[in-house]
Formats: C-alpha cells, sequence, structure tokens
C-alpha cells in the first residue's frame, strides 16, 4: 500500500502546482490530472471494499 500511496502523494503534487501556477504546467498536466483522479477513485473504492462491515 505504501507505493501506491506514494505514487499518489506525487500525482497529488503535479496536479496541484498546476492548479496553484497554470503557466507553470506541463504539456501533460490534463493526462496527469486524469490519472491522479482515476487512481484516487480506484484506492479509495479499494480501501472502502476491504474495509467494509456489512
Amino acid at each position: 500500500m505504501k507505493p501506491i500511496t506514494i505514487v499518489l502523494l506525487v500525482l497529488n503534487i503535479v496536479v496541484l502546482l498546476g492548479q496553484i501556477w497554470p503557466e507553470g504546467a506541463p504539456p501533460f498536466a490534463r493526462t496527469m490530472n486524469i490519472i491522479f483522479l482515476s487512481g484516487s477513485l480506484l484506492f479509495f473504492l479499494w480501501l472502502l471494499k476491504k474495509n467494509w462491515k456489512g
């Protein structure tokens, strides 16, 4: 789980920098946004499924 968290953290930093300083965003910023949001969604869904008490 630690490597996944580190990857999502790095992607989060890139996405945040792109939001704070749009002129400095790399040309692949849109792709990074999509990867980050998709990865976060899948990670959180996996955590919910893993810890679901029902």
